[in-house]
């Protein structure tokens, strides 16, 4: 059974396995620095996806000046490309929807497509951050 969690950095218990995940994907496997991983965590809200007992996904999204930036989506390894992806995406989406601001994230270059197929465009040239090449991209909701 698949379940969504949300929940505030002051949640410990939550805030340590979405950590889990993000260092597993982002500081071990993609060898972004942990220094620039964890940031604007008491402003974000998180997000965990479990399969049955398991957490095997994360994100956050937080409030910026320039709209609502989605941010840390992980998946880990062994559950990729199986459709969680889009299970917590779509949540956080239907979370801030509503807000009537931009929504925006930053998508690595391999995750555009994914991306794109949920409803986001690309904005601007291809740049880096943490090392790795990355798009601004707007999510554009199909009327």
């Amino acid at each position: 059974m698949v379940t969504v969690k949300r929940f505030k950095f002051t949640d410990k218990e939550l805030a340590e396995k979405a950590f889990s995940i993000r260092k597993s994907v982002f500081v071990e496997e993609q060898g972004v620095e942990a220094t620039l991983e964890y940031d604007h965590e008491e402003e974000a809200h998180h997000y965990l996806l479990f399969l049955g007992e398991k957490p095997i996904a994360t994100a956050r999204w937080r409030d910026t000046e320039k709209g609502i930036k989605l941010e840390r989506f992980a998946v880990l390894p062994p559950f990729r490309n199986r459709g969680f992806g889009e299970v917590i995406l779509k949540e956080v989406i239907n979370d801030v929807a509503l807000t009537g601001k931009t929504i925006y994230l930053h998508a690595q270059l391999r995750a555009v497509s994914f991306y794109e197929r949920n409803g986001f465009k690309k904005e601007g040239p291809l740049f880096a951050e943490a090392g790795i090449d990355h798009f601004l991209m707007k999510f554009s909701p199909s009327l």
